[in-house]
């Protein structure tokens, strides 16, 4: 159960796999595919639908990970039935994967709440290995689509905290009309041990956590191009 992962109080199901890989991911053991526990679907309905009493008018359940639309196809009965309950469902996605699945399981759910990690293509790449194109074409079909979607940003000093890279951000998505919150996400180290325990470098070992400054200046920025944004 969580409530930083969409409206209210909800339960999380975290995804194996993911075709990022963020050089700070908080979960680097859901990156490779194929490698967790294979969960019977009818289990995580029995889960939503035994706890849809502490969900109340606002919660529901999110599906996060790794990347939830790696397996899309997978999803898509589960958010069906979840729907079928009266269950609300948000997608937590870096929307970088596209295929006919992904796009009717964004149908499908209530709300995405849409990671990006770097407005600038080159940074993205440098930061997750991947091209930044199809999260922002995901984003231009949310809005396109009238799905409403929350815009997730992670802090990180040195990496994401420019100025120039928040007014990109701004500019590239500030006009769109189904954007109904963006969470500023401070950067933490709270997944370093993870890196050990695989035997991993933590390839961020040298930056620190955020100053509150630093928070309350993309904050301000941040507002210069949309409303309700909020610090998670």
């Amino acid at each position: 159960m969580g409530t930083y992962d969409g409206p209210g109080l909800r339960l999380v199901i975290f995804l194996q796999g993911c075709n990022f890989k963020c050089l700070y991911c908080a979960n680097p053991d859901t990156i490779a595919a194929g490698e967790g526990k294979l969960t019977d679907p009818q289990e995580i309905i029995r889960m939503a639908t035994d706890q849809r009493p502490f969900f109340g008018k606002k919660g529901g359940v999110t599906f996060s990970g790794g990347e939830p639309t790696f397996q899309a196809k997978e999803l898509l009965p589960i958010v069906k039935e979840l729907k079928f309950h009266g269950i609300h469902v948000c997608l937590d996605s870096n929307g970088g994967v596209w295929n006919p699945a992904v796009e009717e399981l964004l149908q499908e759910v209530d709300l995405v709440l849409l990671d990006v990690k770097q407005a600038s293509c080159p940074k993205h790449e440098a930061l997750t290995g991947r091209s930044n194109a199809q999260t922002l074409r995901t984003a231009a079909w949310l809005e396109e689509h009238g799905k409403p979607f929350w815009l997730r940003y992670v802090l990180v000093p040195g990496v994401s905290d420019a100025e120039e890279d928040i007014r990109l951000l701004g500019q590239t998505l500030g006009g769109y009309k189904m954007i109904q919150r963006v969470e500023l996400l401070p950067y933490h180290t709270l997944g370093v041990h993870k890196y050990e325990a695989m035997g991993w470098e933590y390839k961020l070992s040298h930056i620190k956590e955020n100053t509150p400054e630093q928070i309350a200046r993309a904050n301000e920025l941040l507002s210069e191009y949309f409303d309700n944004v909020v610090t998670n």
